[in-house]
């Protein structure tokens, strides 16, 4: 179970953008965090995913309370988590081709002789063909890159999903494709997802159930 107790968050102590939140989220579950832009649903979801230390409260992973963040953080626990940020082209490295962002975090724990082939079969599950691998992101679409940016998240086959605005600069086709690929891979594994968004009907229809900002404070769902 992925849990965050009265988290408190930002990037000044005297004036935090989330206050007192609390929500879980279970093995192999759905949930949607749905909220106005700017509410800090994204600080939230970087806490959750271990991405960002909080100023206080306690983030809970399989029973055990975290103690470091970022590099920090065991590899067990950060190789739990598979991200995907609302804005590709700016998590996506510009030097690098589409081959070698989806392989990197493969060669950054010491994988690499999985690589061609786990990015191969990624590709084909988010819907890149292979010709496309040997571009770079400044020669593919948003939708393209956001892609790769998934196949990214999925490479170390996480155990917890965090998509923040995952689709919200994408349209309805290529949205409906990475959806159906979170859900066959979390379908696969067991995996559970934290998806924040301000798309109140996609959430419905994605998550087993969603969160409204305004209701986090001081009450763990």
């Amino acid at each position: 179970m992925l849990e965050l107790r009265a988290i408190t968050a930002g990037y000044d102590r005297h004036t935090p953008v989330v206050l007192d939140a609390s929500l879980t989220v279970e093995p192999g579950e759905a949930v949607g965090l749905l909220g106005p832009s700017g509410c800090g649903k994204s600080t939230l979801a970087r806490v959750a995913a271990l991405l960002h230390r909080p100023d206080s409260g306690t983030v809970v992973l399989d029973g055990t309370p975290v103690r470091h963040w970022r590099h920090r953080a065991p590899r067990e626990q950060r190789t739990a988590f598979g991200v995907v940020f609302q804005q590709p082209r700016l998590s996506a490295d510009p030097r690098l081709s589409l081959e070698d962002l989806i392989a990197e975090p493969l060669r950054a724990t010491g994988r690499r002789d999985a690589v061609a082939e786990r990015v191969s079969e990624l590709a084909a599950t988010v819907g890149l063909t292979l010709d496309l691998l040997g571009r770079r992101p400044h020669e593919v679409s948003d939708g393209q890159l956001q892609r790769a940016c998934l196949a990214r998240a999925l490479v170390l086959r996480p155990r917890w999903l965090i998509c923040d605005e995952m689709t919200a600069m994408l349209d309805a086709s290529t949205t409906a494709a990475l959806v159906t690929a979170v859900e066959e891979y979390r379908r696969s594994i067991g995996a559970g997802l934290l998806a924040v968004g301000h798309d109140r009907a996609l959430l419905n229809r994605w998550c087993d159930r969603t969160l409204h900002w305004e209701t986090l404070r001081g009450e763990p769902s």
